[in-house]
């Protein structure tokens, strides 16, 4: 690989760049001036929009980038527009993170570890920046430790709080196993293949002789490593202690950008890994490599088993953090059904659905963690009668519940539309009926939270929540969205369409 290959690659990997720059100035800022750890969300939002400046700006390429010259093929990097979609979901997520992290009576009473968690979190976005471009296995692992560590350390970040405590060291214990799990499975299918690039994994699949009972084998501990991060049942065993302990804007920013990239590796390696080229018509066919094991049916059992899983122990939760956990769990299920059919009407519904979700989820963990810092509790009977004493954060709050649970005319809605449409169409019909059974599932324990708001009486006496401008206006940025995408969602469906296409598939 020499100099020049190297630059023109560079060329192609300028958001990244931009990014690491970010992560160095902030962490010369904490180390340096000590005094001014005030302006550290400053220069992160102003860092943050300059690497989306670049996201936009840099061309997609029809070649891997960082292979070789004698055998570009053999690349670690895409950039395409599937990439693209999911950085700038990821990049939102860790905007609104930082915004979210200015009011935080959690983050904002961290004192001098205050400047490491804006470090941490452009770490993890980088990390996780190269989770949804990577085509090579190893580089995966990399990229998904790099994302591991800084979580693992924002989990527990509240250190004086000992379920923060607890639910890092949980979360560090059952990432270690879905690590070494998902670096087994690598090593085999490396020991087959002789390569991490997924590329050729495929093109020996379809065109070797190899054993296909070990690429199942090897293919299943890679899904579980994966399945970790996505909160895919049944390896989601640390998301509601996680989720519980972790300050409220760190489990915002797991619920959606951390899952995002999960979801955008998992998609990329079940398409391209297994995807038979030799096929007539392989975008829906596409699980057609092996004759005898039918991914489809593990895919939709885990989905099933996500969803309810989630949603049935939503039903049981005080906690609205933990309520909220099982509830990204569900969400998770919900999404693991456009990858069952992972055609490209699949994957339009998903990345319709990442989007919403993105405003909707986020839009409730804000409004929870505003209240909560007010009146010093998750607890749901808590917040009785809270909706006369806070108009505007309980109604926005009803909203984004209402969308999480797919009611018309809010966004979320449209995104189980599109996926319950898309099952339809390709006689998931079995699949479909189980997605609107826990939907309907759903809407009880989020019910249940606006009953307790409007509907009962307040047990906190007289509660002011007062709320800044930057609160006020990023309730209404989050919630604008939720709304409109409900009636006016083309511009989005028209730009999933462009997105969906990975290269080369």
């Amino acid at each position: 690989m020499d100099l020049t290959y190297i630059w023109n690659s560079l060329t192609y990997f300028q958001a990244e760049i931009a990014l690491s720059i970010v992560f160095v100035l902030l962490l010369l800022l904490d180390l340096f001036f000590k005094k001014t750890k005030y302006l550290l969300p400053i220069v992160s939002v102003i860092g943050f929009a300059v690497v989306g400046y670049f996201i936009f700006s840099t061309p997609t390429s029809d070649a891997l980038i960082f292979g070789t010259r004698e055998n570009p093929n053999l690349g670690m990097v895409v950039v395409d527009n599937f990439a693209l979609f999911f950085k700038i979901i990821i990049l939102l997520s860790t905007t609104f993170t930082v915004l979210f992290s200015i009011s935080s009576k959690e983050i904002v009473g961290s004192g001098e570890f205050h400047g490491e968690y804006y470090v941490l979190l452009a770490g993890m976005t980088l990390g996780m920046f190269i989770m949804v471009s990577t085509v090579d296995l190893l580089l995966m692992y990399l990229a998904i430790e790099m994302v591991s560590i800084s979580s693992y350390i924002l989990a527990g970040f509240t250190r004086k709080v000992s379920r923060s405590s607890e639910a890092s060291l949980k979360y560090i214990i059952f990432g270690a196993v879905a690590s070494g799990t998902m670096l087994y499975g690598i090593s085999i299918l490396y020991g087959i293949a002789g390569s991490t690039n997924i590329y050729a994994i495929n093109a020996i699949l379809s065109y070797g002789n190899v054993s296909t009972l070990t690429m199942v084998f090897a293919g299943l501990l890679i899904i579980t490593g994966l399945g970790f991060k996505i909160s895919m049942a049944p390896f989601h065993f640390w998301t509601p202690d996680v989720y519980e302990g972790a300050p409220i804007t760190i489990t915002g920013l797991l619920s959606v950008a951390s899952k995002a990239a999960g979801f955008a590796i998992l998609i990329r390696f079940l398409k391209i890994s297994f995807v038979d080229v030799t096929a007539t018509n392989f975008q829906s066919s596409s699980w057609v490599i092996f004759d005898f094991f039918d991914w489809t049916e593990i895919i939709a059992i885990l989905s099933v088993l996500t969803m309810t899983l989630g949603n049935l122990a939503a039903l049981w939760q005080d906690n609205l953090k933990r309520m909220l956990a099982y509830s990204s769990i569900a969400h998770a299920g919900y999404m693991l059904m456009g990858v069952v059919i992972i055609d490209n009407n699949g994957l339009i519904a998903v990345l319709i659905y990442f989007f919403i979700y993105l405003f909707m989820n986020l839009g409730a963990f804000f409004v929870l963690m505003l209240i909560s810092d007010k009146i010093g509790s998750e607890e749901m009977d808590d917040f009785n009668g809270l909706g006369y004493k806070a108009p505007l954060l309980c109604v926005s709050f009803t909203i984004f519940l209402i969308s999480l649970t797919g009611i018309p005319p809010t966004a979320g809605f449209i995104g189980k539309l599109y996926l319950f449409s898309a099952l339809i169409q390709t006689n998931w019909i079995w699949l479909a009926v189980v997605g609107v059974i826990n939907s309907v599932i759903s809407l009880y324990y989020y019910v249940r939270v606006v009953r307790n708001m409007f509907l009962k009486e307040s047990s906190t006496g007289e509660v002011q929540i007062p709320l800044s401008w930057l609160n006020v206006a990023l309730v209404i940025i989050l919630l604008a969205p939720t709304l409109i995408l409900g009636i006016y969602f083309q511009p989005l469906v028209e730009y999933a369409q462009k997105s969906v296409m990975i290269l080369g598939f």
